[in-house]
């Protein structure tokens, strides 16, 4: 109770802040005369009238937080955050029940990209600004954003920042104050945000496209404006530039925040993840591209390249575009992609995923055993970047390695125990517990999770967010003893 009592004022503080990001598609709706302005207008008063009333009624329990006020924080905002981000949905569309409108808002928050909605090219400009907007808002963190902007949460700032960021080296700090370093990586994300728009305004995509894409290719969520996604401009030039793009979202923020303060390269050449993430990244964009030609799925390489390049680079890093129904290429292509997406984004970044520094240390600790079992006497550390790793956070990588291995062996059982076949059931799984979006079969890029029933939706909702924040900080709550003094 204690815990509630002090994360409550700070809820209350961010749905007050939150109901501010309505504004975007007030105005959206203004412009175009969509019909949804009172929709949102209600929506904005509702958020910013909750979280008042909260606020107001447990300000006094005021404290200092700890960590594991900071872990049920971060839970609550999110969970509650797709709640109410629900009410635009619920009001301006007919016949969309509650399950479907949060499994979308969950979807949008945790970048995730998994959609139960079609025709999108019909819904009101608004309501497709506002899933993008969850998703811009979702990607690097709406706790970062509070913390950001509400110093006053003070020491307990740092708590909830380790909550809620993603990659297991959560100590290293950027500046002294953590509010520094919040306000600083969102400047670095709106930034790249601002360069995003303006390169697809002027490849040829109308503002509003250009606007929704930007959120949702620097969030890496994936969403679009139209149900061909991606595909509907068949453009090399436009693909091209979601690709830098994209591969931009999916390094941490943290070393392009660092390139910008040095005004030098060189902390792209000190990250441990940049390097392996770009090998792994294009040698599969290579690769599968001269398997599909060998296929006969495309008549030319050039061709197969293009194609190959954007899906992959697409699914890796989580985002979920698609310009292709790879769901119909030759069963390795899609499931290779679907390994490339559960480690191939780097930690820092809005990618999902285990994060490409776990594999990494992972990898090492592998070759390390290898070695101790010629020299069993050697001693031969981890390292990193030419550091050692501390055996900590080697442990850590391993439990977390393990437990995402059940979530997923658990979750697909759950599935399929209702009825859903084996390739759909392990897709959606992996699409939604590593924030990609479309699956394979029943549930792949040409077709939507509509087809699933209430239950899976709520179970894949729940994986989203286990997914978002990384297994543990959800996962412990259902722990007695997190709840004992």
């Amino acid at each position: 109770m204690s815990s509630f009592l002090v994360t409550a004022p700070i809820l209350g503080l961010i749905a007050m802040v939150m109901s501010l990001s309505h504004l975007v598609p007030i105005c959206i709706s203004l412009i175009f005369g969509d019909g949804a302005l009172w929709a949102f207008v209600a929506s904005m008063l509702l958020n910013f009238a909750s979280g008042y009333i909260v606020w107001l009624a447990t300000r006094r329990f005021r404290r200092d937080i700890m960590p594991r006020d900071a872990i049920l924080l971060v839970v609550l905002a999110w969970s509650g955050g797709a709640l109410f981000a629900t009410i635009p949905l619920l009001l301006m569309l007919p016949g969309l029940s509650f399950t479907d409108a949060y499994f979308e808002t969950m979807s949008g928050l945790t970048t995730t990209g998994s959609t139960i909605l079609s025709n999108l090219d019909q819904l009101p400009h608004s309501i497709n600004i506002w899933r993008g907007l969850l998703q811009w808002l979702g990607g690097m963190g709406v706790i970062v954003l509070v913390v950001a902007v509400l110093p006053m949460l003070g020491v307990g700032g740092r708590q909830i920042f380790k909550a809620e960021t993603p990659g297991p080296m959560k100590d290293a700090k950027l500046t002294p104050r953590i509010a520094e370093t919040a306000k600083g990586l969102w400047l670095v994300y709106f930034g790249l945000s601002a360069l995003c728009f303006a390169a697809y305004k002027l490849a040829g995509m109308s503002w509003i496209d250009a606007l929704m894409h930007t959120f949702t290719t620097m969030s890496t969520g994936g969403y679009s404006t139209h149900d061909a996604s991606f595909g509907h401009f068949d453009s090399p030039l436009l693909e091209g530039i979601a690709i830098i793009f994209i591969l931009l979202a999916a390094i941490n923020f943290g070393s392009h925040f660092m390139v910008l303060r040095a005004r030098s390269m060189l902390p792209y050449r000190h990250d441990p993840e940049v390097a392996w993430f770009l090998a792994v990244v294009i040698g599969s964009c290579i690769g599968i591209a001269g398997y599909l030609w060998i296929m006969g799925v495309y008549p030319d390489y050039p061709t197969a390249l293009r194609h190959a390049s954007f899906n992959v680079v697409s699914v890796a890093t989580s985002t979920g575009y698609a310009t292709q129904d790879f769901n119909l290429w030759p069963i390795f292509a899609p499931f290779w992609m679907m390994f490339l997406v559960s480690f191939a984004s780097c930690s820092g970044s809005t990618g999902g995923g285990i994060k490409m520094i776990r594999a990494v240390i992972l990898y090492k600790q592998v070759y390390r055993e290898f070695i101790r079992l010629l020299h069993p006497t050697a001693s031969v550390p981890t390292k990193i970047d030419g550091q050692p790793v501390e055996n900590r956070v080697v442990f850590a990588v391993l439990a977390f390695l393990f437990i995402y291995i059940v979530c997923i062996v658990s979750l697909t059982l759950v599935m399929t125990a209702t009825g859903l076949n084996a390739i759909t059931a392990f897709s959606a799984v992996i699409a939604t517990l590593n924030n990609l979006g479309p699956g394979l079969d029943h549930v792949g890029p040409s077709t939507t999770f509509a087809v699933l029933n209430d239950f899976q939706k709520w179970v894949l909702s729940a994986a989203m967010l286990i997914g978002r924040l990384e297994l543990f900080t959800v996962l412990i709550l259902f722990m007695p003893v997190f709840w004992r003094k």
